[in-house]
């Protein structure tokens, strides 16, 4: 376990939370605190997941902020956001971050492009085929 508590811009912490918004809660820290159980808990899922979110039970404010603060030092993790009894923090794992890697960038150019007036003689060759029902007139064909 690391003994440095990770560091990560505005624009990183911006990302995860949004990232964070789905998830649910994997670790409860109780009124026991934080336990050597839950700290190997809270290490494994940051292993598997690198973002995690953490229900903290029955504490202030003052105190839930300071559990977080010494979560993130002794894992090596970066707090994340702290909001009501929810914390989120993050820790990456170069594991993970080898295996997420594309191999090969995707080109935008490789498909070919459909010009407008492709893409109208597309449209009008669906709406002429389309049959007519009472109430909904098909799209009048260009002339």
């Amino acid at each position: 376990m690391n003994t440095l508590a990770a560091t990560i811009t505005t624009a990183q912490r911006r990302a995860l939370r949004a990232q964070a918004h789905a998830l649910d809660p994997v670790v409860s820290i109780s009124q026991k605190g934080l336990t050597e159980t839950v700290l190997k808990e809270i290490d494994r899922s940051l292993t598997a997941h690198q973002l995690i979110k953490i229900r903290v039970y029955a504490a202030e404010r003052e105190q839930r902020e300071a559990l977080l603060a010494e979560l993130c030092g002794v894992l090596g993790a970066a707090p994340v956001q702290h909001i009501g009894h929810l914390l989120v923090v993050w820790r990456e794992n170069p594991a993970v971050v080898e295996a997420a890697a594309p191999a090969k960038p995707v080109s935008h150019r490789a498909r070919p492009k459909l010009t407008k007036k492709a893409a109208a003689a597309k449209t009008d060759k669906v709406a002429r085929s389309r049959k007519i029902t009472l109430g909904k007139p098909r799209r009048p064909t260009r002339t």
